[in-house]
């Protein structure tokens, strides 16, 4: 539905005469993505605590959102959710990892579950980060099991700093008293489900075995493609697991490019508050395309997730944006073939069986 289109119910006098600049929905979206996550950046790229670059990103992939403000128990679910991962991952990484092949046999296993999860229509905020989880904390866990350790103490930290600055943004910016439409739910559904084992088990056998090398080689350096891989196999029919790739592929590209223009404006103006200045802007400009109609909105979310990880890895001493920018379209560009050659194999030698009526 667009947000262009929405209907607005007539405004209550008081908050009107505190807030006349909120006309519609949309206005609203925009300042409030803008107003979220230049605020999320001052904090986060003015103390650099360790994972800081975790609070921006999160705050944008949910302000991006064309929802509702989140309850506080939503906020707590997902600071759960986190929780719950990341002690599978370190229990993995501390416990397993010594056990090379009890770990691969524990992933293998674990990987089915994440994805029978997904399928079933559990929370895919704990399916990401599961997924993140049983990856990131064991590649980590092979160059010293304290990165890891460090790892799991200061994201939660970090998620739970970005779910205060959403909840911050929807208070200084509201949505209009506008009845939002009932959303389908489709919600978790108990029992055994033969189809979301059976395509549980095909993600499973397409990662499975690049999880493993990657694990046997201690290839950390490389650790994105596998995660990307990962994200992109949620779903295992070609055209769905393409479409991811093709996706962020194309917002991976539009947010290098405005993460280069950024870091260069920057250079030439080295002042924290034209940093400031500058992402706000930046941010407004992106609002305004996330919440349109125009047909590259759908990439805009995660190209400012780009934008916010480029610019923030790349203003540490030495560090080069153009490197961090071709590197990371060598490994989403490994990854999308990677996914879609595994698939199609799969799909031709391992067909979906049509349900029985």
């Amino acid at each position: 539905m667009s947000t262009d289109t929405v209907a607005v119910a007539p405004v209550a006098a008081g908050r009107s005469v505190r807030r006349p600049w909120i006309r519609d929905l949309r206005t609203a979206r925009i300042l409030r993505f803008a107003f979220g996550l230049t605020a999320a950046v001052a904090v986060s790229f003015g103390l650099s605590w360790p994972l800081f670059f975790i609070t921006p990103m999160l705050v944008a992939v949910f302000l991006a959102l064309p929802i509702p403000a989140p309850t506080i128990r939503q906020g707590l679910d997902n600071i759960f959710y986190i929780l719950v991962a990341f002690v599978l991952g370190l229990g993995f990484t501390l416990i397993l990892l010594s056990y090379p092949l009890v770990y691969v046999f524990a992933l293998g296993l674990s990987l089915f579950h994440i994805y029978y999860l997904a399928n079933r229509g559990g929370p895919f905020f704990l399916v990401l980060m599961c997924l993140l989880a049983v990856f990131i904390l064991p590649m980590m866990g092979l160059q010293h099991q304290a990165l890891a350790v460090a790892f799991t103490l200061h994201f939660p930290g970090s998620a739970a700093l970005a779910v205060v600055f959403i909840w911050l943004a929807h208070g200084v910016f509201p949505d209009p008293p506008t009845a939002y439409p009932a959303m389908a739910q489709g919600g978790f559904k108990p029992g055994y489900s033969e189809s979301a084992a059976a395509t549980a088990l095909k993600s499973t056998v397409a990662i499975w075995p690049l999880a493993t090398v990657f694990v046997v080689g201690e290839w950390t350096g490389q650790l994105l493609t596998l995660v990307f891989a990962a994200i992109f196999s949620l779903s295992p029919e070609v055209s769905k697991g393409t479409a991811a790739a093709v996706k962020s592929m194309k917002s991976t590209l539009l947010g290098g490019l405005a993460a280069v223009v950024f870091f260069f404006l920057l250079v030439a103006v080295p002042e924290f508050h034209f940093f400031i200045a500058l992402m706000l802007f930046t941010a407004l400009l992106f609002g305004q395309g996330i919440f349109s109609d125009k047909p590259g909105a759908r990439y805009l979310p995660s190209a400012v997730i780009a934008l916010v990880i480029l610019v923030g890895s790349s203003m540490t001493e030495g560090a080069s944006i153009t490197d961090k920018f071709i590197g990371r379209v060598v490994l989403l560009s490994a990854a999308t073939f990677y996914v879609v050659a595994v698939l199609s194999a799969l799909n031709h030698f391992w067909p979906q069986r049509e349900p029985i009526t």
